[in-house]
């Protein structure tokens, strides 16, 4: 009898109530793409630890095919499957995808404050082993292409880059102006009234080069950037784009997140700079209007009282940051359900998780370098 060419499910209860079940016909995204959902709710009624399953009588199975039957068996390899060698290198990849431990995060309690503590903590630790994880894997794949410059994705670098940081100017450059403004404003009365009119200039270079320039360029990076990044990827797990790249053998950590972050600590540190003249510019203006300190008075003075030191650790805060948005960015992404609801969920974590870390390490590095460059 010929075999049929739309997918189909044979199956039978052997006297010991052993289910044996036999796909037939073509498991393919041409076929399957009508019939997910019947197809899926068939195959979860005969999915249990018993049933034996019989793949050699298919005639095609691809990627979506074989995504469709992971996905009724939970992410898990059957114990009792035999399949044709050339399906079994589908299934391989599929169970070496990084992204399995995401339907195993712990679920948070809600009896007690103590379990919530506790489930707040190992969902802590959780996404802390992710970030580390696919931190390793992007050092790994770095140290190889050093090797082979060849393989390096410049393209994707190139727009990681141009998307971080020339789109990001005019929103940057306009925050940094106007917070210039501002904090020449709050502080001429009270420089007047001590009588110290030319300490604004060691305030407000102090201050913008060494803080407030890198944090709010990374803090607007976060909100642009990182939730951009969690969204990009997250769209690609919703469309089991990320399957089909690990059945093809294309690592995730090199075409989607080591580009971004390498772009990241590229513009990141020029946006912060952009970010410092404005912020200085806004704040020379606000000097001249409030104290009648010149412009030229202003300038000649900046240097003498803040030091190249402290601006390039502003400068190298600014990559620092752009590294922790991108990773935090690609790991939440990578770990996104495969649904819009996840796909919300899980870019408001991404925007939320850069923005603490980001205000961590700076208030760290403020205590830890507080003499540096003084």
């Amino acid at each position: 009898m010929e075999k049929p060419v739309q997918p189909s499910i044979a199956h039978r209860a052997a006297p010991d109530g052993t289910t044996y079940v036999e796909l037939l016909g073509h498991w393919n995204l041409r076929a399957t793409r009508d019939r997910t959902a019947d197809l899926l709710r068939e195959l979860a009624q005969l999915s249990s630890g018993g049933t034996h399953w019989d793949l050699t009588r298919l005639d095609d199975l691809d990627v979506a095919g074989a995504t469709l039957l992971w996905r009724s068996w939970q992410q898990r390899r059957p114990p009792h499957l035999v399949l044709k060698p050339d399906d079994d290198r589908i299934f391989r990849q599929l169970a070496g995808l990084p992204l399995n431990r995401t339907t195993h995060e712990p679920s948070r309690p809600i009896f007690s404050p103590l379990l919530r503590l506790a489930a707040a903590t190992q969902v802590f630790f959780y996404h802390a082993r992710g970030m580390l994880e696919l931190l390793g894997e992007i050092t790994l794949w770095s140290v190889r292409l050093m090797r082979s410059a060849s393989q390096i994705p410049f393209k994707e670098i190139s727009a990681a880059a141009f998307r971080s940081g020339a789109q990001a100017l005019p929103i940057t450059g306009l925050v940094g102006f106007l917070i210039g403004i501002v904090l020449s404003y709050l502080s001429a009365d009270q420089l007047r009234d001590l009588g110290a009119d030319f300490l604004i200039v060691n305030l407000l270079g102090v201050t913008i080069l060494r803080e407030l320039g890198p944090l709010l360029a990374a803090i607007l990076n976060a909100g642009r950037s990182g939730s951009s990044i969690t969204a990009q990827i997250g769209v690609m797990r919703v469309t089991h784009e990320l399957e089909a790249m690990a059945v093809l053998g294309i690592s995730p950590a090199l075409r989607l997140a080591l580009p971004k972050v390498v772009g990241q600590v590229i513009a990141l540190p020029l946006v912060v700079l952009w970010t410092d003249v404005l912020g200085l510019v806004g704040g020379m203006l606000g000097a001249k209007i409030q104290l009648g300190i010149s412009c030229q008075a202003f300038v000649h003075r900046l240097p003498q009282v803040v030091s190249l030191t402290s601006l390039l650790f502003g400068v190298c805060k600014g990559a620092l940051f752009g590294a922790l948005v991108a990773i935090v960015g690609c790991h939440f992404g990578l770990q996104i359900r495969p649904d819009t609801e996840g796909l919300a969920a899980g870019t408001t974590q991404s925007v939320v998780t850069s923005l603490t870390l980001v205000l961590l390490v700076d208030a760290l590095l403020a205590v830890v370098f507080a003499h540096v460059g003084q």
